[in-house]
């Protein structure tokens, strides 16, 4: 008979959630969206929210640096 395994897994180590993306001043675009994303967090739509997040962090602009 052989004796179980006892010790515990190393921690997880989680990452911090960043901060939501910025809407760009004076793009209609996003600001738009950020209508979107505050109007979706109002109504607890956490999905639509995250989906404005995303398209707000993606859409391009020539000042704006690349990743």
């Amino acid at each position: 008979m052989t004796t179980p395994d006892t010790t515990m897994d190393p921690p997880a180590h989680l990452m911090s959630v960043p901060e939501p993306p910025q809407p760009v001043e004076g793009c209609d675009v996003c600001q738009a969206l950020d209508v979107q994303r505050r109007e979706a967090r109002g109504r607890g739509d956490y999905s639509a929210a995250t989906d404005a997040s995303v398209e707000i962090r993606r859409h391009p602009h020539a000042n704006r640096k690349r990743r």
